[in-house]
């Protein structure tokens, strides 16, 4: 019987008695980063918590065992971070000052969510969800570990870094069906991403990660957490409405990257400069119908993007229905032209000579209309135009004061709502430039480069400042590295960061033994991420005195050559001494005398 008490809290193997696990190299002395549970907390007088595996801003999940099953399981912890705390005497979650409404609102989301996703069994890519819980004034969602490797790693790994499209399909095609059950049941999961999709050690792939709709869209109640080059336009806070096609262009960056080896251009970038594109290489490999439905899929805008996983999985089976829906695909990088037929052979065919005269025809046209044109405006229309040849443009003064219009206030617009307004086309040009702001939503403009109300004329340039949404930076990978080190190249970076301390024996001291949140992957700018530092205890003093500051060692020797004459030797003294700091007092020094 598996007693928990010899249990690895990382791995969840049976170590026995020592301190150091063989399996995974966890010690049972490491702390968990606070605020998160300790380790050994019991969560509905069930399941025993283990280390935290990851966080983001609505939770955390742990490994756990499950006290009644006897195996091993996930703990997904609902503890928004900007809006809780948790009480480190009573382990409860308080709630922050006013923030309470937003909290009961938000654990309804959870709960719902995971509640839904327990219904739902027998789904080969999905995980088994198994209960929902509350405990220590939160809830949990609790469901089975499997071991595995994400997609993301598994491609690193491979040779090549992508896959065949046969390999592809077989791998990724059971996700399409899962996530059509998953959008039936209203569920949306807007973390599709080579990092929350893992590979079993059975070879089939799941889905993970799943999250709160808050916690992966920007600018709500929460911090968010997005997948660069995955994630899709409207979670950035673009004008449009998430659903099943917020899915269907994460599975389409998915299918990119392991077909094509590297990852899609984020959202962001493209909504500026759309240079997203098949290489030559796999255009001219992968079949028509795939890049058809890759493209359909990837499109920037929600309203051209693939709707619905039906559609999608119809493109990507060469459906007759879906092509013709579709249309069809232009490849994005020159492939073989198709040879020239044989000429044709006969007489050649006389030069026709219409052409010439339909020319002429025209050009007498033209100068006899504006020979009458010249005429009227130094006639009749001679007071309404005062022309000027200076500048070598012919210009007019009524034509001048009808061409000046008001500049409008763009501010908080959306800059596309701007520049498909016809009106705003015709009585000016406008240019955009992209600028970080944490207040105002992607897509809409921030500040413009001419006041509101400004008389300008027709046809002026004006610039129009649009929100790039929040800074995102690359957390790098600091475990390893000293405590320093990191949190200079974290802070240089623009990171937030926050120590704590764990001891490993098997680890050098004052070295990052984890970090959170996740490596590797994009966070605003001025994220907190936590350091586990390995603190070692220092080594016992040759003095067991604390008080001792100084250190005396005195040797005595006997001469009998120095002999006084009542017989007595002469003690001759050889000191040596230890300083750190000098102290009068007999306490705080040792002397060993020998004669």
């Amino acid at each position: 019987m598996v007693s928990t008490d010899h249990l690895c809290m990382r791995c969840m193997r049976e170590i026995g008695e020592a301190k150091i696990c063989p399996h995974c190299g966890y010690h049972v002395d490491s702390v968990q980063i606070p605020p998160y549970l300790p380790v050994r907390t019991l969560v509905a007088n069930r399941y025993l918590v283990g280390t935290l595996l990851e966080y983001n801003s609505e939770g955390a999940t742990y490994i756990g065992w499950d006290m009644t099953e006897k195996k091993a399981v996930k703990i997904r912890e609902f503890i928004p971070d900007t809006i809780t705390v948790r009480d480190e005497a009573t382990l409860q979650v308080r709630v922050m000052q006013g923030q309470e409404r937003t909290f009961g609102e938000l654990r309804q989301s959870f709960n719902e969510l995971w509640t839904k996703l327990a219904r739902l069994k027998g789904l080969s890519a999905l995980i088994s969800v198994n209960a929902v819980a509350e405990d220590h004034g939160t809830s949990y969602a609790i469901y089975d570990h499997f071991e595995g490797i994400s997609l993301r790693d598994f491609l690193l790994r491979s040779k090549t870094g992508y896959l065949p499209w046969e390999r592809a399909q077989q791998l990724l095609m059971p996700i399409l069906s899962t996530l059509g059950t998953l959008h039936s049941s209203g569920i949306i999961h807007r973390g599709i991403s080579p990092s929350t999709l893992v590979i079993a050690g059975d070879g089939k792939i799941k889905i993970t990660g799943f999250c709160i709709g808050a916690a992966r869209t920007a600018r709500s109640e929460l911090s968010s957490q997005l997948f660069d080059g995955y994630a899709a336009i409207e979670q950035y806070g673009f004008n449009g409405q998430q659903g099943t096609w917020t899915d269907i262009y994460a599975f389409g960056a998915v299918l990119y990257r392991t077909l094509i080896g590297s990852d899609p251009i984020s959202a962001r970038e493209r909504i500026q400069n759309d240079r997203l594109m098949v290489p030559g290489k796999f255009a001219e490999a992968l079949p028509a119908y795939v890049i058809n439905g890759l493209v359909n899929a990837l499109q920037i805008l929600p309203e051209d993007r693939t709707r619905t996983v039906e559609q999608l999985r119809a493109e990507l089976s060469a459906s007759p229905v879906a092509t013709a829906v579709s249309g069809q695909y232009q490849q994005t990088a020159p492939g073989p032209q198709p040879a020239a037929g044989p000429a044709r052979k006969g007489k050649p065919k006389k030069p026709v000579r219409g052409g010439a005269v339909v020319f002429l025809t025209t050009l007498l046209s033209l100068l006899l209309g504006l020979g009458i044109f010249a005429l009227l405006s130094f006639t009749v229309f001679k007071d309404k135009y005062s022309f000027s040849f200076l500048d070598g443009r012919a210009q007019t003064t009524d034509a001048a004061q009808a061409e000046t219009v008001k500049v409008p206030d763009f501010v908080t617009r959306s800059y596309y709502d701007v520049i498909s307004n016809p009106v705003f086309k015709n009585n000016f040009q406008f240019v955009q430039e992209f600028v970080y702001d944490d207040e105002v939503a992607v897509g809409y403009i921030v500040r413009q480069s001419v006041a509101p109300d400004t008389d300008v004329q027709q046809g002026a340039v004006i610039t129009l400042y649009v929100s790039n949404g929040k800074e995102s930076l690359l957390l790098p990978n600091v475990e390893g590295k000293t405590a320093e080190e990191a949190e200079k190249e974290l802070t240089d970076l623009g990171f937030k960061v926050t120590k704590t301390e764990a001891v490993d024996q098997s680890a050098p001291n004052n070295t990052v033994l984890k970090m959170s949140p996740l490596a590797n992957q994009s966070y605003d700018r001025g994220t907190i991420v936590i350091l586990q530092i390995n603190t070692l205890p220092a080594e016992t003093t040759a003095s067991e005195d604390e008080g001792s500051s100084y250190t005396r060692r005195s040797s005595y020797s006997y001469n009998q050559d120095d002999e006084d004459e009542n017989g007595n030797g002469e003690e001759e003294e050889t000191t040596t001494r230890s300083y750190n700091s000098y102290s009068d007092e007999e306490s705080d020094y040792n002397s060993d005398t020998n004669y």
